[in-house]
């Protein structure tokens, strides 16, 4: 494949992500989708040819320059350095496959020529396993996932299951398109270029800050809020990360039992799901004999803020808010509506242009601002945590039918742990990215997923539990009279 050399000018933004790398923490999203049928090589390359490649940003390749980061086009593009087959030791299982995974997840991808690849282990379990590795540069978890469906078919031999539409096939490429319209990008980069001009100082000096938010609007309130936040609590996952990463997931929880407890509840499938994983991580620590009262790990999760319009786009349009678990809380009803709360409390917040605008000054601006206020943004949290709704109907690549599908998203600055949940037909995929350092067992962690769900909906039908969250000492003491919580 030859293409002619291009140049584009990188924005800021995803300018940020490109200069994240670090050795600890590559930032690299990663996918893996397991399918019923052997996947036929040509097959597949012939399918990322058309239809992937139709993004033009994927055949092009991220410099660095004095002046700034700009896309390249790579004139020696070659489809076979970036669809390669994989084996797997034997017996070539599940656990093999997550030490394969994990090893990738550490490796660079090159950055000589477009940085993705993708990894076919064609028997795998009977079928095959697909590995996705693409940087976060190109786009963020929302667009990459909506990219890897309009790759899919409705049935082995199409129609297309989620096609971009004329657009897509007039352009031959979708990135080029203009700014997201809305408040929500043009105050992004507005507070971008405020924290830019002042050197992050409002973040680094939390006078300041709480200063200028007492005579500012919402947003430099939020600048306040962020700059005196302090660090959550002090467990086995904050710490310095290393290279070797540990990845896992989980068997699915059906998402209709999701939605049936929530509704039960008053809560959520989001809230069930993170309160599921706040009792997971409680029992992983009482079982390290960590004491876990009072204890709450915040994390990081990422918000979508590409309107309709923008939804076909590459790049990276998402800020962040910062959500506690509180994994002191035993009682796992106790437990939902403390996460529910922790999540009403964020409605309306304005974190998430925050953060946005904290990218922007990020690509801008020197690699010393860069640096300052990433520790800034990480050292408030230990994990980030991703929740993305998937289509609930069986979809089929090259082929062949997906059974599952997970991803994990890369952690920044000194982060150690990434929670990602993935639905899609009618079940619920968690899967658990940690450094190895710091957690060196992910799969402990992630076995109690299904339990802390089952735990839960054992404790909803025990009592009649009021939906507005206020709960009396005898209603939280169900779980430790019953032994549920053990």
């Amino acid at each position: 494949m030859s293409l002619a050399p291009t140049r584009e000018k990188m924005s800021a933004v995803d300018t940020a992500w490109l200069r994240m790398d670090r050795p600890h923490n590559l930032m690299m999203i990663c996918g893996v989708l397991l399918f019923r049928e052997t996947i036929d090589l040509k097959l597949l390359r012939n399918l990322i040819r058309n239809r992937f490649l139709l993004f033009a940003r994927f055949a092009q390749r991220a410099v660095e320059a004095p002046g700034g980061a700009f896309w390249e086009t790579d004139r020696d593009f070659d489809l076979r350095r970036h669809v390669v087959v994989a084996r797997l030791p034997s017996p070539a299982g599940q656990s093999e496959l997550q030490r394969f995974v994990s090893e990738l997840i550490a490796t660079p991808l090159s950055p000589q020529r477009p940085m993705w690849q993708f990894h076919l282990i064609a028997h795998y379990g009977g079928g095959s396993a697909l590995i996705a590795r693409i940087h976060h540069s190109y786009a963020d978890g929302m667009a990459l996932v909506r990219v890897m469906l309009s790759m899919t078919d409705a049935s082995p031999n199409g129609p297309p299951a989620m096609p971009f539409g004329s657009q897509l096939r007039a352009n031959g490429k979708i990135d080029r398109a203009l700014a997201p319209p809305g408040n929500a990008w043009s105050a992004a980069m507005k507070v971008g270029s405020t924290l830019l001009e002042r050197g992050g100082a409002l973040l680094a000096d939390p006078a300041k800050a709480v200063a200028c938010a007492a005579r500012g609007s919402a947003l430099t309130a939020e600048i306040g809020k962020l700059a005196r936040m302090p660090q959550d609590s002090p467990t086995r996952f904050k710490g310095t990360p290393g290279k070797a990463k540990r990845v896992a997931w989980a068997p699915p929880l059906p998402l209709s039992e999701v939605k049936t407890l929530g509704r039960a509840l008053g809560a959520s499938i989001n809230d069930v799901l993170l309160s599921c994983v706040a009792g997971a991580i409680r029992r992983y620590l009482v079982g390290n004999g960590d004491a876990v009262a009072g204890v709450t790990l915040r994390a990081l999760v990422p918000v979508n803020l590409r309107s309709a319009d923008d939804a076909c786009q590459l790049g990276n349009r998402f800020g962040l808010v910062f959500l506690d678990l509180p994994i002191g809380i035993e009682n796992p009803v106790e437990r939902l509506y403390a996460v529910r709360a922790n999540m009403d409390a964020l409605k309306g917040s304005q974190q998430p242009i925050l953060a946005m605008g904290l990218l922007a000054a990020m690509g801008a601006g020197p690699r010393a601002l860069q640096e300052a206020l990433m520790q800034a943004l990480s050292r408030k949290a230990s994990a980030v945590m991703t929740n993305v709704p998937g289509p609930q109907q069986p979809l089929y690549l090259a082929g062949a039918r997906i059974e599952s599908l997970m991803f994990w998203v890369p952690q920044s600055g000194d982060i150690g742990m990434g929670v990602s949940i993935l639905s899609y037909d009618g079940n619920v995929q968690f899967g658990l990215l940690t450094d190895r350092r710091l957690c060196p067992d992910p799969e402990r962690i992630i076995a109690r997923f299904g339990p802390e769900f089952e735990t839960l909906l054992l404790t909803t039908l025990m009592a009649s539990w009021p939906r507005d969250g206020t709960l009396d000492p005898r209603e939280a003491a169900v779980v430790a009279t019953a032994g549920l919580g053990r």
